[in-house]
């Protein structure tokens, strides 16, 4: 039976030989065997209870396994839907009582208090060193599968948002939302089979999981598989690798290593980053260190990728590059709807193949923000210079109003960023009872150096307009971010406000 994006990225890969996933002390494990693996998983998943369009909630350390179990979903006709690690009880029964899944898999020491919260679904378990419930027997199953029919716009993924503001929505990715978004990567970025991923990201994520993964099954490409970001482990990796994924954080951690050098990284072609801002300096540093501009990508948890920096060209600092082809960008007015003038900031709207479905059982919420003419607003505002490169401004939540005047906060956190002995940045917003709210800089300095706030305020008097400045500055050994590298800035309006 057709299965839209089983046939695509699993299938073909019966017969091959090719190593797929490759770690460290373990044996290479070959194309042609992950997929008869996943269709032992898929019995498994079957016998387990999952019918076709059933959620499958995965809290799962990051495993070749759980590859396989994301595969073995979507052959059976499931739905899947990972969960960060890091989230505790509560917040997953929130997920599981929304979703209302058959099946709950999740590392065996929370087996227990899974349970509490299962509201009917089976839980199976899976450890870190690939045994539990789910694995048990697993070789005795069959290693072919009646493949379940699945359209291109049947779902194949539930991701839930972060949340940092009301309830967490679940996006509907359906098959052929994942499956255009990996084509056009593909093709863009010029992956395949000859190429060796560098992979250190999570798999509970868009970045990790659909990026890396999907291109790679498309592909053929083969997966240096990495339980989380270890500096010796990359290090020791990127000689014979090609590729490398990861978030700003990466990049940042890799220059602080004098190993760092263009010998090391002659053989790579092409160094991604996104799930957060990358700034302009690491960008430069990284460049100036290896020889290699890094590319930098927009995506988020609705629209899988929606930008790129060009593969050939010009990958500009401080940029996320043009819409990846069959997909559509403007900006305009968050208040009117009305496109902006060339050159302006605005909210910026998604349209193409990519856009996801809606969010789960919540109409309202996917009518504010899906316009009928299928854009997305994404809560993004950006500004797209003379040449068509989008730049992200920041979140629309983010966006501070003082006294009647609108202000961005990349903007100043830009000329913080530039003075030396600064690290990093980030500008907030607090309540304030004469201008409604008032500018706060959070500022961390580079290792060793002390921070001089009155410095700091006579550079950006100096360059700003002066219902840009900050109001105080505050000095921080480090900005609070969750699991991919995002500052977290409604907790430093919690901090400081």
């Amino acid at each position: 039976m057709a299965n839209h994006l089983y046939d695509h990225l699993i299938a073909p890969h019966a017969q091959n030989t090719h190593p797929f996933l490759v770690q460290d002390g373990a044996d290479d494990i070959s194309y042609a065997a992950f997929v008869r693996q996943v269709a032992r998983m898929a019995h498994r998943l079957r016998k387990s209870g999952l019918d076709v369009g059933d959620r499958v909630v995965v809290q799962a350390p990051k495993t070749v396994e759980m590859v396989m179990l994301y595969a073995a979903t979507v052959q059976a006709g499931g739905v899947f839907l990972p969960l960060n690690t890091a989230y505790t009880r509560d917040e997953v029964a929130y997920f599981v009582g929304d979703a209302t899944p058959a099946l709950i898999v999740c590392d065996g020491g929370t087996a227990t208090q899974m349970q509490e919260i299962a509201n009917g679904a089976q839980v199976l378990t899976l450890n870190a060193d690939g045994t539990g419930s789910l694995t048990d027997g697993l070789n005795a199953l069959p290693d072919i599968f009646d493949t379940a029919e699945r359209g291109p716009d049947d779902l194949a993924a539930l991701l839930y948002t972060s949340g940092t503001t009301g309830r967490s929505k679940g996006a509907m990715l359906s098959h052929a939302n994942l499956l255009s978004n990996t084509k056009a990567l593909t093709d863009l970025w010029r992956i395949t089979d000859a190429d060796r991923l560098v992979h250190a990201l999570p798999i509970f994520h868009t970045h990790g999981l659909f990026v890396a993964l999907n291109t790679s099954l498309l592909a053929g490409a083969t997966v240096d598989f990495m339980p989380g970001f270890n500096l010796d482990a990359i290090m020791a990796a990127l000689p014979r690798a090609t590729m490398m994924m990861g978030v700003p954080t990466f990049y940042t951690r890799l220059l602080s290593d004098d190993r760092l050098s263009a010998d090391l990284v002659s053989n790579m072609r092409l160094f991604v980053s996104g799930s957060a801002p990358l700034l302009a300096e690491t960008h430069e540093a990284f460049t100036a260190r290896t020889g290699h501009a890094i590319l930098e990508r927009y995506g988020m948890t609705e629209t899988n990728m929606n930008t790129s920096n060009p593969y050939d060209g010009d990958r500009r600092p401080g940029t996320v590059g043009h819409p990846l082809p069959g997909v559509e960008v403007r900006l305009t007015d968050p208040q009117s709807g009305d496109e902006v003038a060339p050159g302006g900031v605005g909210m910026i709207e998604v349209r193409g193949p990519n856009v996801f479905q809606g969010y789960w059982q919540m109409p309202e919420k996917t009518a504010a923000e899906l316009r009928e003419n299928g854009f997305f607003i994404t809560g993004d505002l950006g500004q797209i210079d003379a040449d068509g490169y989008l730049s992200i401004v920041g979140r629309e939540k983010d966006l501070i109003i003082t006294g009647g005047y609108n202000v961005y906060p990349k903007e100043i956190e830009d000329v913080l960023n530039d003075i030396d002995g600064v690290s990093e940045s980030a500008v907030i917003g607090i309540p304030d009872a004469d201008f409604g709210e008032a500018i706060v800089a959070v500022v961390v300095p580079d290792a060793g150096r002390q921070i001089d706030t009155d410095s700091l305020s006579e550079s950006v008097r100096s360059r700003l307009a002066r219902f840009k400045h900050p109001r105080r500055y505050e000095v921080a050994s480090e900005l609070p971010r969750n699991t991919m590298g995002k500052v977290q800035k409604n907790a430093l309006r919690d901090t400081y406000g």
